[in-house]
């Protein structure tokens, strides 16, 4: 079997790759994600094997990447001017696809990278418990309690 070049990988997989990070990590941290899973990849992609899921890889590369922005945001000090009397509602931002982001955000971390594994990247439920170190049923199970919180959240918004 032949191998690709990575550049047609890129091509191929870039698009599943970017829509997983910003599932898991939102608009703002996505794009960094998605450049350090690729670099990354290209570092090892000579040593994968032929018959790889080259798609699953990616993805796990992925997530390990926002779990270290995650991480590193948390220990980022975050500067303000003054302290607010008391905390406001979060608004909406450009490009925030109707409020998409800001439901995931509500999702539990298990259900929401779930989603993104299985919905956005579409990978079986058996690979997701991999991703995530559980059962192919608590992967299922997580998958239907985000839908169903989902669409909560939006049959609510429609009111």
């Amino acid at each position: 079997m032949e191998v690709k070049p990575f550049e047609a990988i890129v091509r191929e997989h870039g698009a599943v790759v970017l829509r997983v990070c910003r599932a898991v990590l939102g608009p703002d941290e996505a794009e960094d994600a998605w450049s350090e899973t690729f670099l990354a990849a290209l570092r090892s992609y000579p040593a994968l094997p032929p018959d790889a899921n080259v798609q699953a890889w990616l993805v796990t590369i992925a997530k390990r990447k926002a779990i270290d922005v995650t991480r590193a945001a948390a220990r980022r000090p975050v500067p303000i001017p003054e302290l607010p009397e008391r905390p406001g509602p979060e608004t909406a931002r450009p490009g925030d696809h109707d409020g998409l982001w800001a439901a995931l955000r509500n999702l539990p971390q298990r259900q929401r990278e779930t989603l993104a594994y299985h919905h956005l990247a579409g990978l079986p439920f058996a690979e997701v418990a991999v991703l995530l170190g559980s059962t192919e049923a608590a992967c299922r199970r997580s998958a239907a309690d985000g839908m169903k919180k989902l669409r909560t959240l939006e049959a609510e918004d429609l009111r």
